[in-house]
């Protein structure tokens, strides 16, 4: 399952671990799914039932920057929790976070150019790199630093090998590590006074479990600002995100979207504006998995899997294996096969050090999660 592409490309191993167990559930067996980033609940009753009503009509394109309900509705979020104000011309919506990142490339930066990224880290940002001819500049981080990134990693890496881009997660994926306020206007400054362009991810905002999430745009104008309604609005095949893009980027990504993807699909935009008014609804989910991830880490530490304190953001455990295992792809697998439980290898996230891990989601229902544990806890006896 790990075959790489002559130029790197890798297989995104969740959805690999994802296929196979598909497969098992083809032939009668059950299995846990820990594997993918994936919110168990569907999104709120009211998005279901205003996509219900606006179905017979809702069949052609929209604006290339999306509905204005839309980016007004997302305007006035901005207002609301981060106290900013953002001109709704500036925001235009995505076929999710990863058509975000394809248009983030292609509008700020040159053919070619070096874009940095955490390792570990969420996968597809190095795989939509190469694949679509950018450089990729690695910066490692440490468990011993809580998985965090600094400004002094940024100017050291930048200093050895320059880069034009910096792409940065806060929660991030797979560790779920979040920067606060001034470890991000420590980033942000870094970053100005380096010459580098920011794009922050910000997908996993809303799902902080140690005080308010704290926005790029808080801080600078001159950030590209990437989220989504995948995570903390449940609707991850849904796929609709949105960017905040500075003024000198704007026209260009408008441009990019009308010949990539000409616009968000409808249905979902329709979706996302309702969304944005039940937050309720998606903080009674955040509950559940900051339940489980008391669970889930008090779990693992007494199976002896390696662990800091639990994550704080996003729904995901990054685990060491080193009692178990040095291959963490074999051991996802082993774990697939024998105890029907499917988690990620950590080689998705860190093709240098991720043998020693695996990443574990805590998205899903409390008892597949108490079920995972039990079958985990025979298998490695």
């Amino acid at each position: 399952m790990s075959d790489p592409a002559p130029d790197g490309l890798m297989p995104f191993q969740a959805m690999e671990i994802l296929k196979r167990a598909k497969a098992m559930e083809a032939t009668g067996r059950t299995v846990c799914h820990l594997e993918l980033g994936e919110p168990g609940s569907p999104p709120a009753p009211k998005v279901i039932e205003a996509v219900t009503k606006a179905l017979p009509q809702a069949q052609g394109y929209t604006n290339a920057k999306g509905l204005a309900e839309l980016r007004e509705g997302l305007s006035a979020y901005y207002s609301a929790q981060h106290g900013v104000s953002v001109d709704p011309d500036l925001i235009l919506a995505s076929m999710g976070s990863s058509a975000g990142f394809i248009l983030a490339f292609h509008a700020a930066f040159r053919p070619g150019a070096r874009i940095a990224i955490t390792r570990p880290g969420y996968p597809a940002y190095v795989n939509t790199l190469l694949g679509l001819g950018f450089g990729v500049a690695e910066i490692p981080l440490t468990a011993a630093n809580g998985w965090r990134l600094t400004g002094a990693e940024i100017a050291a890496t930048h200093a050895a090998s320059p880069f034009e881009g910096l792409l940065f997660a806060s929660p991030a994926n797979p560790t779920g590590a979040t920067v606060d306020r001034e470890g991000l206007r420590d980033i942000v400054d870094t970053c100005a006074r380096l010459g580098v362009r920011l794009i922050s991810d910000e997908i996993y905002h809303g799902l902080d479990y140690r005080g308010p999430s704290v926005s790029a745009l808080e801080l600078t104008r001159d950030a590209v600002v990437i989220n989504s309604f995948s995570k903390y609005y449940c609707m991850t095949g849904w796929r609709i995100g949105w960017m905040v893009m500075p003024e000198d980027l704007i026209r260009r990504t408008e441009i990019l979207q009308q010949n990539l993807f000409i616009s968000a699909p409808t249905l979902s935009q329709i979706a996302a504006t309702v969304a944005l008014g039940e937050r309720d609804y998606s903080e009674e989910q955040k509950a559940g998995y900051a339940a489980n991830r008391g669970l889930l880490h008090d779990g693992l530490s007494t199976l002896g899997f390696a662990l800091g304190e639990p994550s704080d953001g996003a729904f995901y455990a990054y685990a060491g294996i080193a009692k178990f295992s040095n291959d963490s792809l074999e051991f996802c697998e082993r774990m697939l096969e024998e105890a029907g439980v499917a988690i990620t290898p950590g080689i998705d996230f860190d093709r240098v050090g991720g043998q020693g891990y695996v990443r574990l989601s805590y998205a899903g229902k409390r008892e597949s999660i108490e079920l995972a544990l039990e079958r985990m806890a025979k298998a490695l006896r």
